[in-house]
């Protein structure tokens, strides 16, 4: 009787997820399921983009490997402190699922088809930015304007912008920052342009949270010629790991180096002149088969990359 209440189990944590590889089971056992998500309208691998005004103004974006989301400006007021890191979620099915996720209310439960358990906080998150002055890391608020330029298909592709912040006392900088991502891979593309009201280059932190998941800082891995930083998060017990990397122009690097918050590259930026960096996420009960530290790493390291600063209006 044990034997077939486990395998009556098994059948309908197939159902709920879209049937994984069976050897992508055997590796990670299923996460219990607190409820499953209302069905999708269909299970199409689609990349989207899309503003969720129900719930202050997220801004969610997914392929079918990854899926993330940056927060908007009517959240500062209702869940301070809020700012501009980039939150990760971990998926195991190929169609779009956070909108669903985030509309039960419960998007930090497992229903299913994946879950929000990466805590971004006040840390940069998954590739969030500020600019490095005086030993110290200046980040700005919420974003205040988006404008969603490809959603449905095979990519996801939109833009933001955020306000003056300040710099100690010294400036002001504001950035538009462009997102894209297509389907098949683990990496967002973004573009970012920075402005500020004083001339001279500015010294860029990109970041990844430390303390995000579970107890501890995770394992990171520095790769400087190829403009990486790896990192593989401690494991969350009921959750699994989230895996985050960070991939930059190796040509633009001042320093590698952290804050209390946040392991840091720093790249040397003129204010006005576009640059692109990738940030990349994954999950150990996701899809990509990342279930260890070194596969994260592998992959990580051969993305085949493109940091060519994109022409007007492309």
């Amino acid at each position: 009787m044990k034997s077939g209440r486990r395998i009556a189990a098994a059948a309908v944590w197939w159902l709920l997820t879209g049937a994984p590889a069976l050897a992508q089971q055997a590796e990670t056992p299923p996460l219990p399921v607190a409820s499953p998500l209302s069905p999708p309208p269909d299970r199409t691998p689609r990349a989207v983009a899309l503003l969720a005004g129900y719930r202050y103004d997220d801004l969610l974006w997914e392929n079918d490997r990854t899926a993330h989301r940056i927060y908007g400006h009517a959240l500062e007021a209702a869940e301070p402190p809020s700012g501009s890191g980039i939150d990760s979620w971990g998926k195991n099915v190929r169609w779009p699922f956070a909108d669903r996720q985030l509309r039960t209310g419960d998007q930090h439960a497992y229903h299913g088809e994946g879950i929000d358990f990466y805590n971004v906080g006040t840390t940069r998150g998954a590739g969030g930015l500020g600019i490095w002055h005086d030993n110290k890391l200046w980040t700005s608020r919420n974003f205040v304007r988006h404008r969603i330029l490809a959603s449905g298909g095979d990519r996801a592709d939109f833009s933001v912008d955020y306000a003056p912040w300040p710099v100690d006392t010294v400036r002001k900088v504001w950035e538009t920052r462009r997102f894209t991502l297509p389907l098949g891979t683990h990496f967002t593309r973004m573009v970012s342009t920075l402005s500020s009201d004083r001339a001279g280059p500015l010294l860029v932190g990109i970041g990844i949270g430390k303390r995000t998941t579970g107890q501890g800082a995770g394992e990171l891995t520095v790769d400087r010629a190829r403009g990486l930083l790896s990192w593989w998060g401690p494991d969350d017990p009921g959750h699994g790991r989230m895996a985050i990397a960070i991939r930059v122009d190796p040509r633009m690097i001042a320093e590698v180096r952290a804050d209390a918050d946040n392991q840091l590259v720093l790249l040397r930026v003129t204010p006005d002149t576009p640059f692109v960096y990738y940030s990349g996420s994954a999950w150990s009960h996701g899809e990509g088969d990342f279930r260890t530290r070194a596969q994260w790493d592998d992959y990580a390291k051969g993305a085949a990359l493109d940091f060519t600063i994109p022409k007007a209006g492309q």
